[in-house]
């Protein structure tokens, strides 16, 4: 085997620009620029507002097949397709999502990219960075301490204890936080009852940063939050326990886009975090309408696979913010698809085009469904030393059989250099104009409909079941008048099913819904499916274990 620097060794040899020129690349002048350090900084909401006027660029999807232990690396091609469409001349700026703390100390890893296409600072990026998750998790928690504080000094607004529905959040993954009860100790702590914890990138609040185009909009979402109901039943709302001027103030410059650079020093626009698995899995509107006031081409990615993080980004984030994508393009490895075809992780590394074969047909329906989407697409096969060029030529065949071409990216060892054939054939498909983007279902579709649609459209499923209560439920807020929002799947990612083990291109499943939430601030009703966590917990042996400080003081274990 070859040995290989890791991320973090590549990212610390990064010869990083101040971040005042990567701006000054993107016209973005000095005094529109919050520096957090030398080479991060966040870009002022007075500079976004000055920009309303210009013509956007294009926006290019980067997406995945179902992710798998073997690896994608979809990230690491949003990166390498940014520094590559600025190699052939394009002004191209990338637009991603930060990492979450869980899964950094858990077990995905970090949200940087890899390889020679990453993202710089690569540990503030996966830990800290600006503080934004933590404005966020503040936020939130001043919410959950006014509710009870309100129902402790008298409930002017008579909520029902036993119906509130907003829970507690932290930025980390804790199982034994999931169910708790609070309260407890006496009459002086207040009313004892059940609750629990999220993780932060699955509170609403994150999901209301990362749609809203401005303080104003973010202030009117936050207070239209949904906290629980009265004993009448009536909703209770942010804004009627008086929480949503403070929230906003503790999430003011949270709502700036985070500024930073890749290892070719090109710009990129890291802000906000929603899971892919549970919320809508994009990087914030504002972050993403900025890039593309400000380059030719804004290449951005959504979480997990197209059959979750493209499908919202379709269908939750272009709807509500007017975006519309001009091309697609759809990561898959050969490691992947011998993993879909049944052979295990430890015998990647031997030749088995039978294999990568077998496992194609997952490719295949996530390129139908983006292709679903009215979105001209491209196929990226992420390069691993161990590919063969049998193996990689059974790909490009089978990507060929479904209308599309697979182009093989060696970006991770070589940066832009290795994915100049894909930036050309992006620039191809976004200037010809064949993007007749439109959204799966129309907004005025009944809400257990637009479920079902997703469900067999996108997941190839024969049926939804879900009990009398949950349909009585989207029944009652259509009635309420929430039945043009849209709907948010929270399901495996690991499968187009709710069953993670069952890989490939399932077809004839039952997708159960256990649950629906009501997101009315974020503006989607979320439907939970399967055994779907909203609190992940720390696997048997978490990364938290390795990451350490070295005796020259840098961080080591992170990747």
């Amino acid at each position: 085997m070859m040995a290989f620097k890791t991320d973090i060794e590549i990212a610390r040899e990064a010869k990083k620009k101040p971040i005042l020129e990567i701006g000054a690349k993107l016209g973005i002048p000095s005094e529109s620029l919050l520096p957090y350090g030398h080479d991060k900084a966040k870009v002022s909401q007075e500079f976004i507002e000055s920009l309303a006027g210009r013509p956007d660029g294009k926006l290019i999807l980067v997406t995945a097949i179902n992710p798998t232990p073997a690896g994608e690396g979809k990230t690491t091609t949003t990166v390498g397709l940014g520094d590559g469409l600025n190699r052939i001349g394009k002004k191209a700026v990338v637009c991603i999502r930060e990492a979450s703390l869980g899964p950094n100390f858990g077990m995905k890893g970090g949200a940087a990219g890899g390889g020679m296409a990453q993202v710089v600072p690569m540990e503030e990026m996966n830990l800290h960075f600006t503080g934004d998750f933590h404005a966020i998790t503040s936020a939130h928690n001043l919410l959950s301490a006014m509710i009870d504080n309100h129902i402790y000094w008298g409930n002017e607004q008579d909520i029902d204890a036993r119906r509130i529905t907003w829970r507690r959040v932290m930025d980390m993954n804790d199982r034994a936080l999931r169910d708790i009860v609070v309260n407890l100790g006496g009459v002086a702590n207040g009313f004892p009852r059940q609750t629990g914890f999220d993780i932060t990138v699955a509170s609403e609040v994150m999901a209301i940063l990362c749609l809203s185009k401005d303080l104003t909009d973010l202030q009117t979402r936050l207070g239209n939050i949904v906290i629980g109901y009265r004993r009448d039943k009536t909703p209770v709302y942010c804004r009627d326990v008086k929480a949503d001027g403070a929230m906003t103030v503790l999430l003011k410059d949270a709502m700036q886009p985070n500024l930073v650079q890749t290892l070719e020093n090109n710009p990129a626009f890291v802000h906000g975090g929603p899971f892919a698995n549970i919320a809508h899995g994009c990087n914030s509107v504002i972050a993403t309408k900025t890039a593309l006031k400000l380059g030719e081409y804004v290449v951005t990615e959504a979480g997990f696979g197209a059959d979750l993080g493209a499908e919202k980004f379709f269908d939750i984030k272009c709807r509500k913010a007017g975006l519309k994508p001009a091309a697609a393009v759809i990561v898959a490895t050969v490691r992947a698809m011998k993993m879909n075809g049944g052979v295990a992780k430890a015998d990647l590394g031997a030749e088995n085009v039978a294999a990568v074969q077998k496992g194609c047909p997952n490719l295949g329906r996530h390129i139908a469904n983006v292709k679903g989407f009215g979105v001209p697409v491209v196929v990226a096969i992420n390069h691993f030393y161990s590919d063969t060029d049998a193996e990689v030529a059974a790909v490009k065949a089978y990507v060929a059989e479904q209308g599309a071409e697979a182009i093989l990216c060696k970006h991770w060892a070589n940066g832009s250099a290795g994915i100049e054939e894909l930036a050309h054939k992006v620039v191809s498909l976004a200037e010809s104009g064949a993007s007749t983007f439109a959204p799966l279902y129309p907004d005025e579709m009944p809400l257990f409909q637009k479920i079902e649609t997703i469900a067999k459209r996108i997941y190839h499923a024969s049926e939804v079941i879900a009990d009398k209560s949950i349909r009585d439920q989207l029944k009652a807020w259509e009635a309420a008048g929430y039945g043009n929002l849209p709907v948010c799947m929270a399901k495996t990612q690991y499968s187009f099913s709710t069953d993670p083990n069952l890989r490939g291109a399932p077809t004839g499943h039952t997708v159960p819904v256990r649950e629906v939430r009501l997101s009315a601030g974020a503006g989607f009703i979320v439907a939970i499916c399967g055994e779907i966590m909203t609190m992940p917990g720390l696997p048997k042996v978490p990364s938290a274990e390795v990451i350490r400080l070295n005796d020259q003081g840098f961080v080591e274990g992170l990747f």
